[in-house]
């Protein structure tokens, strides 16, 4: 069963409180003093399920705290002009409100985890079952929280001790370095796995809810963001082995971005993030972490952002041209297009034709002379990811916080893909890498790979890179941590591949596959290139200046200096993987 009831706990915000069982009689005792009872699993429950909360507003996964991520990627762009700008452009300003929003959301949650942290104590070994779950589960938001927050500001304050509210030290955190924030989230990812049951352990319990599987997908993720390929391709190993719980690929890749009990929580999810149906939900928007309404809606709103205007979407973000022809120029083994492309992009192909519920935008058809752009001002490529603009759930977009598709936000492919990468960076290239690549690519339709194609680890790492993920993941969270990890924003090849495939060329009159180059940025006004405007160590968000404002032992990280995070790079020894032909 889904964790409906979300927003039951979301009080717990910013403020340190207590849960203590009524009695039958007076309590003469300062009602606002902190006190130390011990406290049941059902007192904690009722604070972990604020702490899932915290993940599913807008500013976390409800909506920026998600996209943003997209918008630094060469996969999307802002096709509003509007909304993610800024963002786009790799200059967002320290004044802009947006970008304290997902750090804003992720201090809720760690505080509400490190309250639960301070009451389940350090021996785990005498925790009863329910306590594990409980200690496992704060534990992993802990974590989660953590890396995304690393991976969107650099060097944040690391705060695991719930006392240090208390102080005035607590409440004004000094930064701390990537390496220890990240020390911190693997430390936490590790400790959860072991008290956490598998998904098959868990049972309904688990639907919805972080499992040991969750912890070691994400604990090999954050390894791999340092390179630790070798410790990460153990444990991906490990979960491929099913030590963690049964994993598979569902037969209909589509069946990943649908919502319904038929679809969701399904045997590819590691993780994802729970949003009540259309048509479940209460009737109330709600927008910040505070004053959480119980009649609120508890949908996302990623649909409002990736859907064309005329469906009733805001119509702020669009797929590159470069993703569109990336699917465009490989047919599957019986010549069709790559499905994957149905569900990534919403644009009309005589695939469609018969295909799922073929070339539809909601219940509209689209026809085969109709170009479906994503507003009516600078065009663009519609998104369909984690959208029903396939489905036929509905007519138009119901904008706001309704969207009831969970964000499923490590899926068993990224397994795949994460083991054949670290299998290549250890070993490759190698047969191995290429089994799990075609796994993959089996469901897709496509033709296996051949071992004897790739003659270097720098070939097999573009085609993962730059093919495969880009394919499986396109549109999804993550591309952004990515392409810092892989530093392609400290090697000028990469860089100027980075700006070849964000290039577009705006209008509504602009059709996909339409031509579009780089060399044509600066003679033709409509074509754009968002990471021409990129400046050194903006590729983090910087911290915003409200929040520098309110911490006085707080300072900028490389966004807010434009400093080079490429020295970083190269003093850990990590090298950049010089780009590739894969045509030759």
């Amino acid at each position: 069963m889904k964790l409906y009831n979300y927003a039951l706990a979301a009080f717990l915000g910013l403020s340190a409180v207590s849960l203590t069982s009524c009695e039958d009689k007076l309590e003469l005792t300062n009602p606002n003093q902190q006190t130390t009872d011990k406290f049941t699993s059902d007192d904690l429950e009722e604070c972990v399920i604020a702490a899932y909360n915290h993940i599913r507003i807008e500013g976390s996964t409800g909506r920026v705290g998600y996209t943003i991520d997209l918008t630094r990627g060469d996969e999307v762009w802002n096709s509003s002009q509007v909304w993610y700008l800024e963002f786009d452009n790799f200059n967002a300003p320290i004044t802009n409100d947006i970008i304290e929003w997902p750090w804003r959301e992720a201090y809720y949650t760690i505080n509400v985890c490190n309250f639960i942290l301070s009451r389940t104590g350090n021996d785990d070994a005498n925790l009863s079952e329910a306590m594990k779950r409980i200690k496992g589960q704060a534990l992993f938001l802990r974590a989660f929280s953590y890396f995304n927050l690393a991976g969107y500001y650099q060097n944040v304050p690391l705060i695991t001790d719930y006392d240090t509210y208390s102080t005035l030290d607590g409440l004004y955190g000094k930064n701390s370095s990537y390496d220890q924030v990240l020390d911190q989230v693997e430390a936490d990812f590790k400790e959860a796995m072991t008290l956490l049951p598998s998904r098959d352990e868990g049972g309904e319990w688990a639907k919805g809810r972080a499992t040991c599987g969750s912890a070691a997908g994400y604990y090999a993720r954050a390894l791999m963001q340092r390179h630790k390929y070798d410790e990460a391709l153990t444990v991906l190993k490990d979960i491929i082995a099913k030590k963690y719980g049964k994993y598979d690929l569902v037969a209909n890749y589509g069946d990943n971005f649908r919502e319904g009990s038929a679809y969701e929580n399904n045997i590819e999810s590691l993780f994802e993030v729970q949003y009540l149906d259309y048509g479940t939900q209460g009737t109330d928007d709600e927008w910040t972490p505070v004053n959480t309404s119980p009649n609120a809606t508890q949908g996302h709103a990623v649909e409002s952002n990736f859907c064309p205007g005329d469906f009733g979407g805001w119509a702020d973000l669009s797929a590159s041209p470069w993703l569109y022809d990336l699917f465009k120029s490989e047919r599957t083994a019986s010549g069709k297009l790559d499905p994957r492309l149905y569900w990534t992009l919403c644009t009309y192909e005589n695939d469609w034709e018969g295909f799922e519920n073929g070339n539809v935008a909601y219940t509209q058809k689209i026809a085969s002379d109709r170009n479906l752009v994503t507003n009516n001002i600078n065009g663009g490529i519609p998104i369909a990811k984690w959208t029903n603009i396939r489905t036929n759930v509905c007519s138009t977009v119901v904008t706001g916080l309704h969207c009831g598709i969970n964000l499923r936000m490590m899926r068993y492919s990224d397994v795949l893909l994460r083991a054949a990468e670290c299998e290549n960076e250890v070993n490759g290239p190698t047969q191995l890498a290429i089994d799990w690549i075609n796994k993959v690519r089996e469901r897709a339709g496509l033709k296996g790979l051949k071992l004897a194609d790739f003659d270097s680890k720098d070939k097999l790492f573009e085609q993962i890179a730059n093919v495969e993920r880009p394919k499986e993941f396109g549109c999804e969270f993550g591309r952004g941590l990515d392409l810092i990890r892989w530093g392609f924003f400290y090697d000028a090849g990469r860089l100027q591949q980075m700006k070849e495939h964000s290039v577009v060329r705006k209008g509504t009159s602009v059709k996909p596959g339409d031509a579009v180059s780089y060399s044509e940025v600066g003679s033709d006004a409509a074509v754009i290139c968002p990471f021409d405007t990129y400046v050194k160590g903006h590729e983090f968000l910087p911290i915003s200046q409200n929040t520098l404002n309110n911490n006085p032992n707080l300072v900028g990280n490389s966004a807010n200096n434009s400093t080079d995070n490429s020295t970083y790079f190269k003093e850990k020894g990590w090298t950049v993987h010089p780009v590739v032909n894969l045509s030759k």
